[in-house]
C-alpha cells in the first residue's frame, strides 16, 4: 500500500518534459482551431488531460510539431529551454499579429537514489506532484485557451504560424533549423492566463495582441 502511494507520487524529470510538451501540442492545437488559422474541417477531436481537443489532421503539421516538440522536449530534460512561442502572422505583410509565450521555470526537487532508466548508477529526479493533479492545472489552461476568442481580436486576413524555441546560450542548434531574432507586436496589449507547475517544470502561458 505504501509503495503504491508513492508511486502517484513520482514524476520524473523526463515524465515532466513529456507533459510539458503534450500541453504544448495540445495547446498550440487548440490556438490554431480557435483562431481560425486553417479551415475548421482540417482539424479531428481528441481526449487528452479529460478535455476533447481538436487537432491537426495535416500531415505536414503533424511532422512539424513532432520533430519541433520532440526537440523542445530533450532541451527540457537538459534544462536549457527559457521559452516557447507561437507566433501569428499576416501571410502577405509578414507582420506579427499575435503571440503566445510559454515560459518555463526549473524549480527546486530532491532525487529518491535510484538508478535511472538506463541502468548507469544516475539519480533519477524526482518531483512531489501527481500526474492527476498536474493534468488537472493542464486542464484549466487549455479551458482559459479556448476562452479567449472571447477578447481577441477577429484575424481577418490569412496568416501562418511559427514556432521559436528561446534557449541558454549553450544549446547545439540543429543543423536545419534557423536563428532568427525575437518577435514584437506594435502597441500591443498582454493577458497572462494560468500557470501550472510539475514541482520540476513551472510554465506560465501569455498571450500578445495588437491593440486595435
Amino acid at each position: 500500500m505504501t509503495e503504491q502511494k508513492q508511486e502517484t507520487k513520482c514524476i520524473t524529470l523526463k515524465g515532466s518534459a513529456v507533459l510539458l510538451k503534450e500541453y504544448l501540442l495540445y495547446g498550440i492545437n487548440s490556438i490554431l482551431y480557435q483562431r481560425g488559422i486553417y479551415p475548421p474541417e482540417t482539424f479531428e477531436p481528441a481526449e487528452q488531460f479529460g478535455l476533447c481537443i481538436l487537432m491537426s489532421t495535416d500531415p505536414k503539421i503533424k511532422n512539424f510539431f513532432d520533430n519541433v516538440l520532440g526537440q523542445i522536449q530533450e532541451w527540457l530534460i537538459q534544462r536549457i529551454v527559457e521559452k516557447v512561442t507561437l507566433v501569428i502572422l499576416n501571410v502577405n505583410t509578414k507582420e506579427v499579429l499575435e503571440k503566445w509565450d510559454f515560459k518555463v521555470d526549473y524549480e527546486t526537487v530532491s532525487s529518491n537514489g535510484n538508478a535511472d532508466d538506463n541502468g548507469d548508477g544516475k539519480f533519477i529526479e524526482v518531483g512531489s506532484k501527481d500526474t492527476k493533479t498536474i493534468q488537472k492545472e493542464i486542464r484549466e489552461v487549455i479551458r482559459q485557451i479556448t476562452g479567449t476568442v472571447s477578447f481577441l481580436p477577429l484575424l481577418d486576413c490569412l496568416c501562418s504560424f511559427d514556432i521559436l524555441t528561446y534557449t541558454k546560450p549553450e544549446c547545439d542548434i540543429p543543423k536545419d533549423w534557423d536563428e532568427t531574432d525575437p518577435v514584437f507586436i506594435a502597441n500591443s496589449q498582454e493577458v497572462k492566463l494560468r500557470s501550472f507547475s510539475t514541482s520540476i517544470h513551472k510554465m506560465d502561458t501569455i498571450v500578445s495582441y495588437r491593440n486595435t
